[in-house]
């Protein structure tokens, strides 16, 4: 049972006057790909929220500096596992996905979609 957590008390997402700012492209993936599975129902905002704060506070009870840098990485971390949680995906399954997924974005023609081999046979 988790409880309901105020967006106000994570973090701060960092902005400039344009939106969201991201230092890799993985982080605007990670982003777009939490917004996305919240459009399709996957979890709430509150939901979402508390995976998060979890995160961010189980890396600082290990020593996480919460500098800022780190930030996607929890974001990330908190996705994934509401994604095993509420998805009949596996961890062996989402490792071999993220392994397709690097494989593809390596051969994907800067600019154009990454398609995954699935995705081609379409």
């Amino acid at each position: 049972m988790s409880s309901a957590v105020p967006l106000e008390t994570l973090p701060a997402i960092p902005v400039d006057r344009d939106g969201p700012v991201f230092r890799e492209p993985w982080e605007a993936q990670a982003f777009a790909m939490a917004v996305k599975l919240h459009e399709s129902g996957l979890f709430t905002w509150n939901e979402w929220a508390a995976a998060l704060s979890a995160e961010i506070e189980a890396a600082q009870r290990t020593g996480d500096p919460d500098l800022g840098d780190t930030y996607y990485r929890h974001w990330l971390k908190a996705l994934e596992g509401l994604v095993l949680a509420r998805t009949d995906l596996t961890a062996d399954r989402l490792a071999s996905r993220k392994d397709a997924w690097a494989r593809a974005a390596e051969r994907a023609p800067h600019g154009e979609p990454i398609l995954l081999p699935e995705d081609e046979r379409a």
